[in-house]
């Protein structure tokens, strides 16, 4: 890679900490949790991120439990002048969780998850993942509509949007966010709702990491599971162009309850894939279907009879289950590098080009998925919130993943040449938490006419870009 923010980093390189043996000890006496440098026990385990080409070094891990330990660990960096890095679950495809020779604010043991089944309401601390909220809220037969990885942080999700099954049911993350508890740039406690700052929480919802620390979420409940109709039915992929084409249409008429994904790669060796396709290329719808199994069997009709299919496992399974059904593919320590495009309708140009590539693939745990949403998020105004592009659309994330550092080159100029070769076809817009960090200057583009309203929350809450190490909006 390019970057040198990726590059592994020597013990020689890193400089004296800037600070006094009685400093850190008056900072580690304020504190609930614990301050680490990286002698200390809980160093390694905090600066370790799901992206194993990101080996970055910081000068103190500050490991949270409260709002007071963000408070301190803010002030600490800013009267020290420490660049700041934010970890929730350090998902984030450019590793923008840890920095190199700053402070970061490590939010993981900030775990807590608790419902108001009455209310439908939850309270969700930004260590929490997915899995943790999905576990609390279905005993109460509710959900918050997320993403599709139970390891994901509920935090860097909800900030830059937040999608998955349940959008076009239910809407985005942010649209069931009601409030939230932020950590400014100068280390104070604010509220940001549509009643107290309402410039920060219309920009906290889908702006991403600009604006200060979240501590803590409250979210709307929506009632749904404690099964949902899912599953996945699995192609060979020699019939992929033709299965888009149809793909495009099925999804277009798919009502609001039915949610249609589209993953392209090599078979991984599951159970109901016939063996003598273990390692070849296939194209896999996932479906979802929140409602009834009788109405999900309707709903998902016109997909299951397109195409001569290698497998169909449609059925009913646990909502908590099927949110973790691609688990295995995502696990940590591998090297990952993402690129994305969005497409208003899936153009035969960009199938072309997509399924060439796929022809292609550099590795055997690369992919390329296609995520089709609207419904209930496109009946949300454009600038209701940061997230500008509210329309029916489709999103590509193109999903190199490899072990090998050698397969470096090989495997990001792949993910590049299909980005370059879709570009002529897609919309523009993109999805801030699937952008790498080689991309910056996208970032205008991507929020559209909500970019100077951005500029100006940014401007009034983070002057001097405090926060930066994110898909940054610079003041």
């Amino acid at each position: 890679m390019a970057s040198t923010a990726q590059r592994s980093t020597t013990e020689e390189s890193i400089t004296p900490e800037p600070f006094s043996q009685t400093e850190m000890a008056a900072l580690r006496s304020h504190l609930r949790g614990r301050a680490c440098t990286r002698s200390d026990p809980g160093y390694d385990e905090a600066r370790t991120i799901w992206n194993a080409m990101i080996d970055r070094h910081p000068r103190i891990v500050v490991r949270c439990v409260g709002a007071g330990d963000v408070i301190e660990a803010v002030r600490f960096a800013n009267a020290h002048d420490l660049e700041i890095s934010i970890r929730g679950g350090g998902h984030n495809i450019g590793g923008n969780a840890v920095g190199e020779g700053g402070l970061m604010i490590d939010l993981s043991p900030m775990k807590s998850v608790r419902v108001d089944p009455k209310a439908k309401r939850a309270w969700v601390e930004p260590g929490a993942t997915l899995g943790d909220v999905d576990r609390e809220t279905q005993h109460f037969g509710l959900v918050v509509p997320t993403g599709i990885n139970s390891t994901t942080g509920i935090a860097g999700l909800t900030l830059g949007g937040g999608f998955g099954w349940l959008t076009r049911t239910f809407g985005m993350t942010i649209d069931s966010l009601v409030g939230a508890d932020i950590v400014t740039a100068d280390g104070s406690l604010v509220r940001a709702s549509q009643m107290e700052n309402t410039d920060l929480f219309w920009a906290i919802r889908g702006g991403g990491g600009n604006f200060g620390v979240v501590t803590s979420f409250e979210f709307d409940l929506h009632a749904a599971g404690p099964e949902v109709f899912s599953g996945l039915i699995v192609h060979p992929f020699a019939d992929a162009a033709d299965l888009l084409r149809q793909y495009r249409r099925v999804a277009a008429d798919a009502p609001d309850e039915l949610t249609i994904w589209c993953v392209m790669r090599k078979a991984p060796p599951l159970p109901f894939i016939p063996v003598e396709w273990h390692g070849r290329e296939v194209l896999i719808f996932a479906a979802c279907f929140v409602g009834s199994n009788a109405e999900g069997e309707k709903a998902t009709k016109a997909l299951r009879s397109i195409g001569k299919p290698i497998a169909d496992v449609m059925g009913a399974h646990p909502f908590v289950g099927w949110q973790a059904a691609f688990d295995p593919l995502l696990t940590p320590g591998a090297r990952n590098y993402w690129k994305t495009h969005d497409f208003a309708a899936l153009p035969d140009g960009a199938i072309s080009a997509i399924t060439q590539a796929v022809s292609q693939l550099p590795g055997p745990e690369c992919e390329v998925f296609i995520a089709h949403v609207g419904g209930a998020m496109a009946r949300v105004a454009a600038d209701a919130t940061a997230y500008p592009n509210r329309n029916a659309h489709f999103f590509m994330n193109v999903h190199t993943r490899w072990r090998d550092r050698s397969q470096d080159g090989s495997c990001v100029a792949w993910a590049r040449d299909l980005f370059r070769a879709t570009a002529p076809f897609a919309t523009g817009s993109g999805y801030v938490n699937f952008i790498p960090e080689d991309e910056p200057d996208r970032i205008e583009q991507v929020y559209g006419t909500n970019y100077r309203r951005l500029l100006e929350v940014k401007r009034r809450w983070d002057p001097q870009n405090r926060f930066h190490l994110n898909q940054n909006v610079r003041p």
